[in-house]
């Protein structure tokens, strides 16, 4: 389970390099395109989204060591799980977001990672992230992991998406660094088509509705970073948040003043059922069953654990669902009881 909810007070200070080693890397990678069977190497990715990409690029048989938040395809979870969060990760999002402070104002990490485990599975590259800290393991926590390893000097790949283009940067960066840039531009490619599909969709829709995306619950947060893009690719339009930056923080009045047509709320690190448990927490906010997307039922639940809040491959799941939430008949229900649900249920 990701732990979220205080990201834009506490992100992390930015990197000069977003890939790292300890020591000068060991081997050669063949730039024409994927790496050679001789030449296969043991990856451990400590964020969900990279595992995604791994196994995306066709190198998931050379995973050796995950994060315990990675869980797609099923099979990563029998891999060694290589970090664990510091504070429990039940309760309620309020709950949560003040363990989350908590544990940050006494300058402590809010995940740890295994040094002992990481030197067993050997790696020889490790992927994480720089974007945010309480998202996933940050790299600091990792450097100072691998820098007490003897056995290995694995190089690091710290990945950094803010935006649509971060992403698709960012599955680049890790196919170069595996030795499969050719496997790279081809995923890229394919996932910009699938999108630009959706979008050429809903450009021809008459309708833009006002959407306001809730990626926290207590206290509220709108969607940000890749959030926006994707609304409008879906042909809506995003009232709150900006692309490219940091998800900010909501003042329950100016969404109340803004009256969104539809209201998409899809918490970090939440699945369908722990979201529509948090409703609650909506409802009894003053005006709830005033706004026009209540009134009209089109308040939507989307999982943000397995789609919008992994910066990978399954964006472009994600766009789809939003595609079909945003206008109903005009996009066939894929993903609707998987990926989204009307609130309150029909």
């Amino acid at each position: 389970m990701r732990v979220l909810g205080s990201h834009e007070a506490h992100a992390p200070p930015k990197v000069g390099s977003a890939v790292r080693q300890c020591s000068p890397a060991r081997r050669m990678f063949d730039p024409g395109g994927r790496a050679p069977q001789d030449a296969r190497m043991r990856i451990v990715s400590l964020i969900a989204s990279s595992t995604e990409i791994v196994c995306a690029l066709g190198l998931g048989d050379d995973l050796v060591g995950r994060s315990h938040e990675c869980d797609h395809p099923e099979w990563v979870k029998r891999l060694p799980a290589l970090t664990e969060p510091k504070l429990p990760t039940d309760g309620t999002s309020y709950e949560i977001d003040q363990r989350i402070k908590a544990i940050l104002q006494e300058s402590l990490a809010v995940y740890r990672v295994f040094a002992d485990r990481l030197e067993a599975v050997r790696p020889e590259v490790i992927v994480t992230q720089s974007q945010c800290e309480v998202c996933a393991v940050s790299l600091s926590d990792v450097e100072d992991a691998v820098c007490r390893m003897v056995s290995s000097q694995p190089r690091i790949v710290s990945l950094e998406p803010n935006d649509l283009a971060g992403v698709f940067r960012d599955i680049r960066k890790v196919a170069e660094a595996l030795g499969a840039p050719g496997a790279g531009a081809w995923l890229v490619a394919s996932l910009r088509e699938r999108m630009a599909a959706v979008e050429s969709t809903a450009r021809r829709l008459a309708s833009r509705p006002r959407v306001a995306c809730i990626e926290w619950i207590e206290p509220l947060m709108s969607g940000g970073n890749w959030m926006p893009e994707l609304v409008a690719m879906a042909g809506g339009a995003s009232l709150f948040g900006q692309a490219g930056k940091h998800s900010p923080w909501l003042d329950w009045d100016d969404l109340r003043a803004a009256d969104p047509d539809v209201v998409f709320v899809s918490p970090c690190g939440f699945d369908i059922p722990r979201t529509l448990a948090e409703m609650p927490l909506l409802e009894k906010r003053p005006g709830w069953y005033e706004l026009r997307a209540v009134r009209e039922d089109r308040v939507i639940v989307g999982d943000g654990n397995q789609y919008f809040n992994r910066p990978g491959p399954r964006l472009v799941e994600s766009l789809e669902i939003l595609a079909e939430a945003l206008h109903p008949g005009a996009f066939p229900p894929r993903h609707r009881g998987s990926g989204w649900v009307a609130w309150p249920r029909a």
